[in-house]
C-alpha cells in the first residue's frame, strides 16, 4: 500500500510517517512546507532507514493532487494539511475555510477522479465546543466556537457527504485531542513558527530559555487547582492511531473516532510533570482567562478501543521527557541543521 500524507512534513504528519514506514507501508509527503522545514525529511530517513517520496504542493491544487495520487500509485490518503491556529482563525478566517474546507474539497475531487477511495482525515476535539458532559464522546453535539473548529466541522460534513455520494469515499474522521512529545529519538518534534500557540512547546521553550515565562491564562476556573484541564496524548500514539484507521478504512462508509487517552490534566499538573523531565524550575505568571477558552476537556477513548484496537500507551511523564529529549538536541529546532 503506497499512503499519501497531506501535510506530512509537519509534527503529527512526520510521526505518522515513521509509524507507516515501519509497518511496511510507501509513504508519498505532499506538503507546501508553510509551516513546516524540509530537514524532517532527512530525519525520518535517519529514523526509518526509509526516505518518503515527496511531492511540494498545495492542497488547494486539484490538478497537482491528481498527479501525485496517479504518478505514485496510492492506495489511500491520510490528509493532515491545514491551518490550525484558533486566534488566527478569528483574524484570518477567510484564509482557514479556504485551506481547511475548500483544500479538502480539491483533494476529494483529485482522490474521486483517480480512483482512491480511502481517506483518514485529521480533524479535532475542538469541534465540540463547550462539554455538555465528560467525557466527550463521539455523539456529542457539534458546536464548535471558533472558525478553525467550524472549518474542522464543515470538513468532516463534506467528506460525511460524500461519502454516500456516486463516486464514494470510506472515510475515517479522527478527532485529535491534544499531541504532544516527539520520537523518542530526538530527531522529530514539533518546531512551530513564531510563538507556540499550544501549551506544551512553550513550555519547551522556555525551559531551554528562548521564551522568559509561561504565561498561564486563567486560575480561577471549576478545577482542583484552577487551571484548564486538557486530555493529552503522545504523538508517537496519535500515529499508531492512523495506521489501526487505514486497516479498517474500508470496512464501513464513516467512522468518526476520538484519539485522546481519556484523563485530563491541568496546566499546572503538566508544567510540573515537565519541570521533573527537565530539571529545571519553569517561571509562570498568571494572566486572565481568554476569551473562548473552556475550563475542561477530555475524551472518552472507547470507540477507539473497540473499533480500532488502539489506545493511548504513554503517559504525561513520558510525552514530557521525549519533549524536553526534542527540545534539548535542537534548542532552535530545524534552524539547527
Amino acid at each position: 500500500m503506497t499512503v499519501m500524507i497531506t501535510g506530512g512534513a509537519g509534527f503529527v504528519g512526520s510521526h505518522i510517517c515513521v509509524e507507516l514506514i515501519h509497518a511496511g507501508r510507501k509513504v508519498v509527503v505532499y506538503d507546501n512546507f508553510c509551516n513546516s522545514h524540509p530537514e524532517v525529511i532527512n530525519r525520518i530517513r535517519r529514523i526509518t532507514g526509509t526516505a518518503p517520496e515527496v511531492v511540494r504542493g498545495d492542497v488547494r491544487d486539484v490538478e497537482a493532487l491528481i498527479s501525485a495520487l496517479s504518478a505514485h500509485g496510492c492506495s489511500a490518503v491520510i490528509h493532515l494539511a491545514g491551518l490550525k491556529s484558533v486566534a488566527d482563525s478569528v483574524s484570518k478566517s477567510t484564509e482557514y475555510y479556504d485551506c481547511n474546507v475548500v483544500g479538502t474539497l480539491r483533494l476529494a475531487q483529485a482522490m474521486q477522479q483517480t480512483g482512491v477511495r480511502n481517506i483518514v482525515f485529521s480533524s479535532s476535539a475542538t469541534v465540540y465546543g463547550e462539554p455538555d458532559m465528560l467525557p466527550l464522546r463521539e455523539d456529542h453535539k457539534l458546536a464548535p466556537f471558533s472558525p478553525y473548529g467550524r472549518t474542522k466541522m464543515q470538513a468532516e460534513e463534506l467528506l460525511s457527504d460524500i461519502a454516500q455520494s456516486q463516486s464514494p469515499l470510506n472515510v475515517v474522521i479522527l478527532r485529535y485531542f491534544n499531541p504532544v512529545g516527539s520520537h523518542e529519538s530526538g530527531l522529530i518534534g514539533e518546531d512551530p513558527n513564531g510563538i507556540p500557540n499550544n501549551l506544551m512547546p512553550y513550555i519547551s521553550r522556555v525551559a531551554i530559555g528562548r521564551l522568559p515565562v509561561l504565561n498561564v491564562y486563567g486560575n480561577d476556573y471549576p478545577t482542583p487547582d484552577g487551571t484548564g484541564i486538557r486530555d493529552y496524548v503522545h504523538v508517537a500514539d496519535l500515529a499508531a492511531g492512523h495506521v489501526a484507521a487505514l486497516d479498517c478504512a474500508d470496512k464501513q462508509r464513516v467512522l468518526k473516532v476520538n484519539l485522546g487517552t481519556g484523563r485530563g490534566t491541568s496546566v499546572l499538573e503538566l508544567v510540573d510533570a515537565y519541570a521533573g523531565a527537565c530539571g529545571k524550575t519553569i517561571p509562570i505568571t498568571f494572566a486572565p482567562r481568554r476569551a473562548g477558552d473552556i475550563a475542561s476537556y477530555y475524551a472518552s477513548a472507547e470507540l477507539a478501543a473497540n473499533v480500532l484496537g488502539w489506545h493511548a500507551k504513554r503517559g504525561i511523564a513520558e510525552m514530557c521527557r521525549d519533549a524536553w529529549n526534542w527540545q534539548r538536541k535542537n534548542p532552535n529546532g530545524y534552524l539547527d541543521q
